[in-house]
């Protein structure tokens, strides 16, 4: 039973928004010689990269208990499990970028080189992770109805068994799939 059925289509939308805005705020930022434009755009990137994180924490875990019983064929198996690896990469990125621009520098401060070079990899890999979600729906139909790509296929397997088989040591299957507490 899922108690919020559908967020995550809803909230993946805001996380994408604000990260992308954020790197543009301190790219701008950066290469600009106005120094009151680049202090405030330095401020909209540290304000929409910290909530945009938040966002991404969020999108993950809706994310993660939107496939706890999803059950698809092969196909769309695989899918999942590379949006989902790819998804909890671009979350370790875009906090590792939070967390570095919190710490210790004021929020109006130009950014570093290395800050840039680290939010664009991890912007790119919002990009990407993104991109593989929208697949996952509009080719495979996940999350579209209940039968959509399970129909007709014999091998039917929840996504937590190839996630379980990824990071063996960090779950189990009673923590993962409810299905299987049963």
């Amino acid at each position: 039973m899922r108690l919020v059925p559908g967020w995550h289509p809803v909230i993946v939308h805001f996380p994408l928004a604000l990260i992308v805005t954020a790197a543009g705020s301190f790219s701008a930022a950066r290469v600009l010689r106005t120094v009151r434009t680049a202090e405030t755009l330095a401020i909209v990137g540290t304000w929409t990269l910290g909530i945009g994180a938040l966002g991404v924490l969020f999108a993950l875990g809706t994310g993660l208990a939107a496939v706890i019983d999803l059950q698809v064929g092969a196909a769309a198996h695989q899918a999942i499990a590379s949006h989902v690896k790819s998804a909890i990469l671009t979350t370790v990125l875009v906090l590792s970028a939070a967390v570095w621009r919190a710490a210790g520098v004021s929020q109006e401060t130009r950014p570093t080189w290395g800050f840039m070079l680290l939010l664009w990899v991890a912007t790119s890999s919002l990009i990407v992770t993104g991109y593989r979600g929208g697949q996952n729906v509009y080719r495979y139909g996940v999350g579209v109805s209940v039968e959509a790509t399970a129909a007709g296929s014999p091998a039917r397997r929840t996504h937590c068994d190839s996630f379980l088989n990824t990071f063996p040591d960090f779950m189990t299957k009673a923590t993962c799939c409810s299905n299987f507490m049963s």
